[in-house]
């Protein structure tokens, strides 16, 4: 662009507009693999049915960013999208959002029942990389009572089944109906 030339203002209807067709395009070519919730209804069922028990003792704000965090480390954009999105709708700060990937970085932004759910979150979702240790499964446990870590674990195991089908399912980010 030279510097006679005036960038066009890009309105919030107009991005909208543009993101919408993006996704559209990407969902066109990168058709899904499996419907697993027409493929095997009843598993599909069961993992919501967790998703419920888990989050029943939980402060909405921390299960959005732990689905965030283990979302983030899964390489789910689906689900990723979708819970920032549900984020932003119950009126968690953009900034903190930002702030998930690098927590331990910035600290100041989250509580310490937060920053030990992140660590949990992070040491169970990269289980294959060693154990959880007891450093961070006795910082959660002082955070929380027996029933929110049971809450929180299960919680865990649901996202990273979520994060896990939605990425060999090949689910496109943007897609999710309740997000629009």
């Amino acid at each position: 662009m030279t510097t006679t030339q005036i960038a066009p203002k890009t309105t919030a209807t107009t991005a909208t507009a543009d993101i919408t067709d993006t996704i559209a395009r990407a969902a066109a070519q990168n058709p899904v693999r499996i419907d697993f919730a027409k493929a095997n209804p009843k598993a599909f069922k069961a993992i919501i049915a967790l998703n419920i028990a888990a989050t029943e003792h939980l402060d909405p704000a921390l299960v959005e960013l732990v689905q965030i965090r283990a979302s983030q480390i899964n390489n789910c954009a689906y689900c990723l999208h979708m819970h920032v999105s549900d984020a932003h709708k119950a009126g968690e700060n953009p900034e903190r959002l930002h702030m998930v990937g690098v927590w331990r970085e910035a600290p100041h932004f989250f509580t310490p029942q937060e920053r030990a759910a992140l660590a949990l979150t992070e040491s169970v979702t990269l289980i294959a990389d060693g154990e959880v240790s007891d450093e961070v499964f006795e910082e959660a446990a002082e955070e929380f009572s027996e029933q929110e870590l049971g809450g929180l674990l299960a919680l865990i195991f649901t996202i990273n089944t979520w994060n896990r089908l939605n990425v060999t399912a090949r689910k496109v980010a943007g897609t999710d109906e309740r997000v629009r």
